[in-house]
């Protein structure tokens, strides 16, 4: 092979050189891919990019300074060794600085902030700082040592696939030109490195031209993968997320984010988080279960607050049963008092209801299994899953004191429920307004003064603490706890803030409303019928909240449909209360208890409202407009997003097909056609330089050299056209019209003889030294 002289240094095209690099630019993409993860998810989404934006450029000027340092320590080993070990020092300190202002007030650790999903904890900007120092100085080394140093497909491949491993570990979908442009990335990367990259034995000599055919080729592999069908996949990852979900850390790891469980924003719910199993159940009927409420709501902030209305004890004890509600409500309790008192019974004219009586729903059991704990969603301590309706807890697995709150939940007082605790519940379904009689007879109650009726409903019942019958004394205790805080409930849970929209809205639906039952049901109704969206890929604005979700963005997820009823319930009059837990729909046997017929994973982390209905007591609503159409069309957004995109990709790739395959002939024929309205010597010039430039001649070659070169490698002469050109160029002469076709002629063969040869041979990308 001919050796060519070497070019004086420039500056200019060394600085081009290196920031043109695929590996820098490679490395550019995996950091900013990991960046945008660790985004702040608590403003708007476009932030994220600019964090991963300016990330990426850093990268692309400190990771261009860091592979100048690999280039010197390739030629001098141990000062360039030295110099890397200086290096890491400074990213040690930086890292130990920007550790010690995250840490600043921050109650959890990097390493449990890094763990733990990202929107379920407050966000650290000098955390994510901490991964971006972290990931640097690690991903620049690797990236350059497994290209540059020693290619080795496996391990790239390994640093590949960081980037889907981060956020695969809270199910998080990567935007989905992160991932077009990672797997683009990756192989060109490895057809150079493969394919391409000179070596002690070959020598690349045509790298410019493979160039084209493989950048045309991924760019069409980009939109093929990216419009190409996917299946959608359920994938059971019971066994794998049981295995690696460790005691020692999930204890830890609750107990560390306990200061997250006094307010709530709704934050888990937006959550791409893995879909583990949590418990195991075994019931004839879905609902949802209770793990803490809610009593405050702080437009300001847009949280739920605890309030004592949450957390006062009702009842504590070590033996079970352990008392929650009554099957009736509180319309078991108003029937007896008129059973056992006369003229109770005339005072709210309830003779006929004695006669009739009401219908009782079926008491049923529900057993629970847990998986990996109760997640974390109590205050203090951690909750039992309370099923909606709940009547008592017959059994539960841990020992030791127990205890009933306000709310509704269900605690262990003095420790946590373990990993592997199992409870029995007996509740009823969620039918009993579905019996005429029993509506009516509820909302028959409502005509009086229902504070004086509570009263009157203690006095009748005074004795009845003390009976032996299970019933009555379940009817009285519930009853009980409703008398004891009604006024509470009054002042506390009827606040919506005063808000003059709210009120206005809530007064509009229920004014035809005859009962707190039919109230809530219009409530509850309103958002199936007024176009609103459950998304869960929506990022609210800041200072958002539930108003806004109401009359504006209509746009939301569970916490915003809940948090708006809730409010707009208390407008109308009606206490209610912001409850979080789960939503049991799932039947699907157990993996680790085979008896079991559902299954409540992460991924059913539900926020719902409860409504005290006079006359009946505590009751669930479902406000949250979703179906399982939606639930399918969430699932394969990532596939639609791709299909999207490939589309546009696709017409990129067309465009590229016809820059590097058809705009050759069609500049061919447009010069032929130019050249016949030119003058003869300038022709001649165009020529020349049009048959160097396709023929790759360097311009240090003479006119002759040129036409020995094209000979050798077509076999078409242009030996005329060289003479002409020296003429033109050189002599200053003036061309004969005959003289310029002559070699028009001349490259018109020589255009055709070098499409030809490229057909016999293809392209030889490679010449052996």
């Amino acid at each position: 092979m001919k050796e060519t002289n070497k070019k004086p240094f420039s500056l200019k095209s060394f600085m081009l050189r290196t920031l043109t690099d695929p590996v820098l630019w490679y490395t550019v993409l995996i950091m900013t891919s990991l960046m945008y993860h660790f985004r702040n998810r608590d403003k708007d989404d476009n932030l994220g990019y600019i964090l991963a934006l300016g990330c990426g450029a850093v990268t692309l000027v400190v990771g261009w300074l860091l592979f100048r340092l690999f280039d010197f320590i390739q030629k001098h080993h141990i000062i360039g060794s030295a110099a890397y070990l200086a290096a890491v020092g400074a990213f040690a300190i930086a890292v130990k600085v920007t550790l010690l202002l995250g840490q600043k007030d921050y109650p959890i650790t990097w390493m449990l902030w890094f763990l733990t999903p990202q929107d379920s904890v407050d966000y650290n900007f000098w955390f994510a700082i901490t991964f971006f120092l972290l990931f640097l100085i690690f991903m620049t080394s690797v990236i350059y040592y497994f290209t540059r140093v020693r290619y080795r497909i496996f391990m790239n491949f390994l640093i590949f696939i960081i980037p889907f491993v981060i956020y695969g570990k809270e199910y998080e979908k990567m935007p989905t030109l992160m991932i077009i442009l990672l797997a683009v990335g990756y192989i060109l990367l490895m057809v150079y490195y493969r394919q391409l990259k000179n070596s002690d034995d070959t020598v690349f000599v045509e790298r410019r031209r493979s160039w084209k055919t493989i950048s045309a080729y991924a760019v069409i592999f980009a939109a093929v993968a990216a419009l190409f069908p996917k299946p959608y996949i359920e994938a059971d990852r019971t066994t794998l997320e049981t295995l690696i979900s460790a005691d020692a850390l999930t204890d830890k790891l609750v107990n560390m984010l306990n200061m997250f469980r006094s307010s709530t924003g709704g934050q888990r719910f937006r959550t791409k988080v893995r879909d583990v199993v949590v418990f195991e159940v075994r019931s004839d009927d879905d609902f949802h279960l209770k793990m803490a409420t809610f009593s405050t709501y702080d437009y300001d902030e847009d949280t739920w607050n605890v309030g004592d209305l949450d957390l006062y004890y009702d009842q504590r004890t070590e033996e079970l049963p352990l008392d929650i509600g009554s099957p009736m409500g509180l319309a078991d309790a108003f029937l007896h008092a008129a059973e056992v008192d006369e003229t109770y019974a005339e005072k709210y004219d309830l003779k006929k209801y004695l006669d009739s009586g009401l219908k009782a729903p079926e008491v049923k059991k529900a057993t629970f299994y847990t998986v990996i704990g109760a997640g974390g969603l109590g205050y203090n301590n951690d909750t039992a899953p309370v099923p909606q309706n709940a009547v008592r807890l017959t059994r539960c697995s841990k020992k030791g004191e127990l205890a009933t709150l306000t709310g509704g939940t269900v605690v262990a007082v003095k420790s946590e429920f373990g990993n592997s605790d199992s409870f029995t519940f007996e509740y009823v379904p969620d039918d009993f307004f579905n019996t005429p009689v029993n509506k009516e007879f509820v909302e028959h109650l409502e005509k009086y003064d229902y504070k004086e009726l509570l009263e009157d409903t203690e006095n009748a019942l005074m004795f009845e603490k003390y009976s032996d019958e299970e019933d009555i004394k379940l009817a009285y205790d519930n009853f009980a706890t409703d008398y004891r805080y009604y006024d509470d409930y009054l002042s506390d849970l009827l606040d919506y803030g005063d808000n003059e929209r709210i009120k206005q809205l809530a007064d509009e639906l229920t004014k035809d409303a005859e009962s707190d039952y039919d109230k809530a049901r219009i409530l509850e109704s309103y958002f199936y019928n007024n176009d609103y969206n459950y998304d869960l890929e929506y990022v609210k604005a800041k200072g958002e909240n539930a108003e806004d979700f109401i009359f504006e963005t209509k746009t939301g997820v569970c916490y915003e449909y809940a948090t708006s009823m809730v409010l707009l319930a208390r407008a109308a009059g009606i206490p209610a209360r912001y409850c979080e837990g789960y939503s049991m729909t799932q039947r699907e046997r157990g993996y680790w208890n085979p008896s079991a017929d559902h299954v409540v994973t992460t991924k059913d982390a539900h926020g719902f409202p409860q409504l005290y209905i006079r006359g009946y007591g505590w009751m669930d609503f479902e406000p949250t407009v979703t179906d399982p159409v939606l639930k399918k069309n969430n699932d394969v957004s990532a596939t639609n997003m791709l299909a999207r995109a490939g589309l546009i990709i696709l017409a990129g790739a067309l465009l590229v097909l016809f820059a590097l395959f058809l705009y050759p002939r069609l500049s061919h024929k447009l010069f032929v056609r130019s050249a016949q309205k030119k003058a003869p010597a300038d022709v001649v010039k165009s020529i020349m330089l049009r048959i160097c430039r396709l023929y790759d001649i360097e311009d240090v070659n003479t006119s002759a050299e040129a036409a020995g070169l094209v000979r050798e490698r077509s076999g078409a002469d242009i030996c005329e056209t060289a003479l002409l050109f020296d003429r033109a160029a050189y002599g200053g002469e003036a061309l004969s019209e005959s003289e310029k076709y002559t070699a028009l002629g001349e490259y018109i063969a020589a255009y055709t003889a070098l499409r030809q040869s490229k057909k016999r041979r293809g392209i030889t990308n490679r010449q052996i030294s």
